[in-house]
């Protein structure tokens, strides 16, 4: 690989905003028929680099060489031509059209008449599809397809252009493991075809199965190039962060016999059928188990984001019935969502303004919120949680994906709730937020609160749960010690209800 001459290549290039260098003097190689992963925590100038290569904004300085020749990517149909193809983490199909018009927006087959061919469009959606070896009709309706077949709709997007260089930014947040195993397994037939792919991903545990190479960027540079750091876990930490971190997953444990919820035969419309299990204080239960299993619809009937239409919830000892989702609230519960951008966040609001918003109450006289005492009151959770100072100098759409998630927790560290669901608390977050989540869930589970993850990351949910319980078809079929599981056993249990019969806690 060392002799041939990269597809790509940046030679000391540079991007700067207002205040911030975000790239300084990157160098590079992207190399035909290889999987580069691009890492680093958020805000280290990933995102610049991927900009800059997709044509979306022009480098300061610097060379850009393709195939060892300097070119400049000075719009996005340049980067197109030149056959690179970006698939961000945020989809730009449209979701009323099929997958073959999907698949060829923009660049429709034209019949002799000077009209749309639909017939090619379908025969050739049709090709592409099966050069990836995906079942996915090109007639189907391109939104009634599950998260994974949209994401792989947009890899196909990019295979019909011909695209030689792929980039993929977060391609799994979204994806459960069968999923995510689809996916990798047509990235190494791209590459094993010559195709270059950059991958962007804050989950190590699948980087470190992915990729051949990886270059860490850490505050605008390059620390760690192509080969100077191992793919392992504990290596790509260390450089990423810039410090030896010795525990990835510092978990404490600190469940005691006390049960403070009950969940009894629990039944919603949304497919949550006979649903059991118990929780304990200072206990941290796991659900598992593949994409659309019901393990946020559980959450949501816990919540009363959905209203059950059987079953019972017993909260500290007495039976309760939540109609809205402010009755759980007023009884210390909590739900940090899983899609944080539309359900957990106002994007319009500073970082004080989105930490109190579920407990003005208390910083209200006579209807009139005191903003100066909203402020001093959510200073110590900002500074704990070590949130960015930007947060009380901007709104938090222009934080980092970390930031805008811990600022959702701190909301309902605010609020004093008791139980705590937190719905894929990680997902899209750097290293180094993820740690200061996992913190977070032992400082809760020490002063007694209990907590509900839900995680689509194997080795976090085993690592920080006391049980895991096993969702499938919307219903509990195991609760297990999460010390008893393996990777590989939570990826049969959760495909298998017999699996764990020999396992099986009672819950």
């Amino acid at each position: 690989m060392e002799s041939k001459t990269p597809l790509w290549e940046f030679v000391d290039v540079t991007k700067a905003y207002p205040g911030v260098l975000a790239n300084d003097e990157i160098c590079i190689k992207l190399m035909p028929g290889s999987i580069h992963g691009l890492l680093g925590e958020n805000g280290c100038g990933k995102s610049t680099m991927i900009k800059t290569l997709a044509g979306v904004q022009n480098p300061d300085s610097g060379k850009i060489l393709h195939n060892g020749q300097p070119v400049i990517i000075g719009n996005p149909q340049v980067a197109r031509d030149l056959g690179i193809a970006t698939v961000f983490q945020e989809f730009s199909i449209v979701p009323t059209l099929s997958v073959g018009e999907n698949i060829f927006l923009g660049n429709m087959p034209i019949s002799r008449f000077g009209v749309i061919d639909w017939s090619k469009v379908d025969i050739d959606a049709a090709r592409v599809l099966a050069e990836m070896n995906i079942d996915i009709s090109p007639d189907a309706i391109t939104g009634t397809l599950s998260v994974g077949d949209q994401q792989l709709v947009e890899i196909a997007k990019a295979i019909a252009k011909d695209a030689r260089m792929i980039i993929l930014d977060e391609p799994t947040a979204a994806l459960g493991e069968e999923e995510i195993e689809r996916l990798h397994a047509l990235l190494r037939n791209m590459r094993n075809r010559g195709t270059a792919i950059l991958y962007v991903s804050h989950r190590l545990d699948e980087v470190e199965r992915i990729v051949d190479e990886v270059t860490i960027l850490r505050n605008g540079r390059v620390v760690r190039a192509s080969g100077e750091t191992e793919i392992n876990i504990s290596e790509i930490v260390s450089a990423m962060v810039g410090e030896d971190i010795g525990e990835h997953y510092p978990k404490e444990h600190n469940i005691t016999d006390k049960v403070v919820l009950e969940a009894k035969g629990l039944a919603t419309k949304s497919n949550v059928t006979d649903v059991s299990f118990v929780l304990h204080s200072g206990e941290v239960l796991g659900f598992g188990g593949v994409l659309g299993s019901g393990r946020t619809e559980i959450a949501h009937a816990l919540f009363g984001v959905d209203q059950l239409t059987s079953g019972q919830i017993i909260l500290k000892g007495k039976p309760v019935r939540f109609r809205q989702e402010i009755d759980a609230i007023n009884a210390g519960l909590a739900l940090v969502p899983e899609n944080r951008k539309y359900d957990g966040l106002f994007f319009n609001f500073k970082a004080s303004g989105n930490i109190t918003a579920a407990s003005l109450g208390g910083l209200s006289r006579f209807g009139v919120l005191n903003l100066k005492a909203e402020q001093q009151a959510t200073y110590e959770l900002i500074r704990d949680l070590e949130i960015s100072n930007e947060a009380e100098e901007k709104t938090v759409n222009y934080l980092s994906g970390g930031n805008q998630q811990k600022i959702v927790i701190a909301r309902w560290l605010f609020s004093d709730s008791d139980i705590l669901i937190l719905d894929e608390p990680t997902q899209g977050i750097d290293i180094g937020a993820k740690i200061a989540v996992y913190k977070l869930i032992n400082k809760l589970t020490r002063a007694g609160k209990s907590i509900i993850l839900v995680s689509s990351d194997h080795d976090e949910l085993l690592a920080m749960s006391d049980r895991v319980a096993i969702v499938q078809q919307g219903t509990i079929s195991r609760s297990v010690n999460a010390s008893d599981l393996t990777h590989n056993d939570l990826v049969q249990a959760s495909a298998n209800t017999s699996y764990l019969k020999s396992q099986e806690v009672l819950a």
